[in-house]
């Protein structure tokens, strides 16, 4: 293959600790790239990747012996005070409960399905399971307690084929185990089995006593031996099994502890609520606290109203070393922050990083944080994102210096090579490393769409360069291929790039948006509305009003149209002008395909299961519902 090296910037010294700005210690080293005779860039990272144990409980074991006594895990009990295990406890619960797992010569044709939410007996059997190389699968609890007609459930343990499911409380997940658990399965809980079904406490698990076998699975873990499934949709219909190899699990953590180098100078300590059925809560947090000796609070709360106070708690009793979190999560907690002095001082005491994920951050939101720490600290605290997936472990390109705005994700981290290929005018990303899936397990087709002939994994996903010059300024995420399109007038339209700024105009009365135009003259928008805030606007509107009833309000169109208009200012062009839009009633489905695995909505099964609305939204006499402004 013929190709020329593109000129290299000179190395980007990326340690935080400048006027102003806390120190704490990140990646120095930088990236360069080559230039292929196609135009693909290839682009390598400078330091190399370092070593890393096989299997993630190695760190466990290392941790009990070096300091017993220290705190691994915590969660409130049912009197909300705290329940602490220390590395000892958890290693001996690893331990017996990994036993039970070789007793019942579960594998990974026959692994162990979980059901349920965070907590610190799905904890102990996560890490029993890779301490004795029995794969463990981590479902949504949507799958189970959101859905009407458990299709996902039943399509995931179809895929699975699970010798022994989990629940914590049998009773909450009865319904979703009677309709799609087979009564040959073995079903384990905490705590309150299933009406009319035979149940295994999980503290018959924690009561099996170890045999010498235990060391003797242990010996017999391979590097590339399945450690656990993670399921992803992302913009495709049913989800995917991503098999996660131990391999996979602990390169990255060395990867992650090589970048955020602060890690390893003290035991961080994190508060976390995000799920362990996604990559990012029970791959990146969970092994950033045990890889590095730290410790793990486990959040019950989460963003959105009557959730997002457990979490003030415990931000009041916790100081977080490092901080991880989604854009809502940090909108969310924003008026907490700022009204609340006691709270805000202990947020920020020890924090040496802020990190975001899942979506892309409003700049008023990312500003608010750095005014808020430097008023209450005295300095700056850097905020960061990368761009990762469930296939990657996660962490694949990662920031690690301060920048002025939200958006930039970095350079490739070490032991990750990322090749941008030219698509249109822009730049698909795709990466390859001792951290990217094998495939999907037990869907080879799959697995061959992936992964291209040189064995990059695809994200789906386009970058560009924040200054072209410079590799090392990072890159920044530029939309998901699948969903631009063009207009009638063979216009492009850049989706992600305009859904960030009408989510940043539109904030804080959007939950979500769907950008519509194609094959059609207009930009247009389907916005799901956050209901708190759009009820705020109805004046003397009942608490108890249905959602028809508050985004149908005079006072909701009202305000959506001033928007609209406004952001029409801006516009530079049909591409960017957004003309019309309606406020939808009926919120996204998961049933339907509409809300994906992490939470987010699927534009395109949003825009196929809506078909009606869109035409609606489009038509040539719009009902009163369509938010209109008029055209130049």
């Amino acid at each position: 293959m013929n190709s020329s090296h593109a000129k290299n910037s000179p190395r980007v010294q990326h340690r935080i600790g400048g006027a102003g700005v806390r120190q704490v210690r990140l990646r120095t080293s930088g990236a360069s790239v080559e230039k292929l005779a196609d135009g693909t860039l290839l682009v390598r990272p400078d330091e190399a990747l370092g070593p890393y144990p096989k299997v993630l409980t190695d760190r466990l074991v290392h941790w009990a012996k070096a300091f017993p006594e220290r705190i691994c895990a915590a969660q409130r009990d049912v009197s909300r005070e705290w329940r602490r295990l220390t590395y000892a406890q958890v290693l001996a619960a690893v331990e017996s409960v990994g036993q039970a797992l070789l007793d019942r010569g579960l594998s990974a044709e026959r692994p162990v399905a979980i059901l349920s939410e965070n907590d610190l007996e799905h904890l102990v059997l996560m890490l029993a399971g890779q301490h004795v190389g029995v794969p463990t699968a981590h479902l949504s609890p949507a799958y189970s307690l959101v859905s009407k007609d458990f299709g996902r459930l039943r399509h995931t343990l179809g895929i699975l084929t699970p010798g022994l499911v989990f629940a914590s409380n049998g009773e909450r997940y009865g319904s979703a185990i009677e309709a799609v658990v087979s009564r040959d399965t073995e079903l384990v809980v905490t705590s309150a089995a299933p009406k009319g079904r035979k149940a295994t406490l999980f503290a018959n698990l924690l009561a099996t006593a170890p045999t010498a076998g235990l060391a003797a699975a242990r010996q017999q873990i391979k590097p590339d031996s399945v450690a656990k499934f993670l399921f992803t949709s992302g913009s495709t219909g049913m989800p995917k099994a991503v098999i996660n190899t131990h391999r996979m699990i602990c390169c990255n953590q060395q990867m992650i502890a090589q970048v955020f180098c602060f890690l390893q100078d003290e035991p961080p300590v994190l508060v976390d609520w995000l799920p362990w059925n996604h990559t990012f809560g029970g791959n990146h947090n969970v092994g950033i606290a045990l890889y590095n000796g730290g410790s793990f609070y486990i959040d019950d709360g989460k963003p959105g109203p009557g959730f997002i106070e457990e979490t003030i708690r415990n931000l009041r009793e916790i100081s977080p070393t490092v901080y991880f979190n989604v854009p809502k999560g940090y909108e969310d907690l924003l008026p907490a922050l700022r009204g609340e002095t006691k709270l805000r001082e202990n947020f920020f005491r020890r924090l040496g990083l802020l990190f975001y994920a899942g979506a892309g951050l409003s700049q008023p939101v990312w500003d608010a944080y750095r005014a808020l720490a430097l008023e209450t600290c005295g300095e700056r605290i850097v905020m960061v994102s990368g761009l990762g997936a469930t296939e990657t472990s996660p962490m694949a390109i990662q920031a690690t210096w301060e920048t002025d705005r939200a958006g930039v994700v970095g350079i490739p981290i070490p032991g990750v090579e990322a090749k941008l290929v030219p698509c249109g005018k822009k730049l698909e990303v795709r990466v390859r490393g001792p951290n990217v899936t094998p495939g999907y397990w037990r869907q080879p087709e799959l697995t061959r769409k992936t992964f291209d002939q040189e064995g990059f994994y695809s994200f789906g996903d386009a970058l560009r360069f924040v200054d072209p010059s410079d590799v090392n300024k990072g890159f920044e995420f530029d939309g998901r291929l699948s969903e631009d399109f063009k207009l009638s007038s063979g216009t492009w339209v850049n989706v992600g790039a305009l859904r960030g700024r009408i989510l940043s105009h539109f904030a804080p009365f959007v939950r979500d948006v769907v950008v519509t135009g194609h094959d059609r003259d207009e930009v247009g928008l389907m916005i799901f509305g956050d209901i708190d805030e759009c009820r705020a606007l109805c004046l003397g509107l009942e608490r108890s009003s249905s959602a028809a009833e508050i985004f149908g309000h005079p006072n909701v169109h009202r305000r959506f149209q001033e928007l609209l208009e406004s952001f029409a200012v801006n516009a530079t062009g049909s591409s960017t002008r957004v003309t019309r839009a309606m406020v939808v009633q009926e919120p996204p489905s998961l049933d339907g395909g509409e809300i994906t695995d992490k939470g987010s909505l699927n534009q395109c099964a949003v825009l196929n299961r809506r078909a009606a609305t869109l035409d609606q939204l489009y038509a040539a006499k719009p009902c009163a519902q369509v938010l209109r402004i008029q055209k130049k």
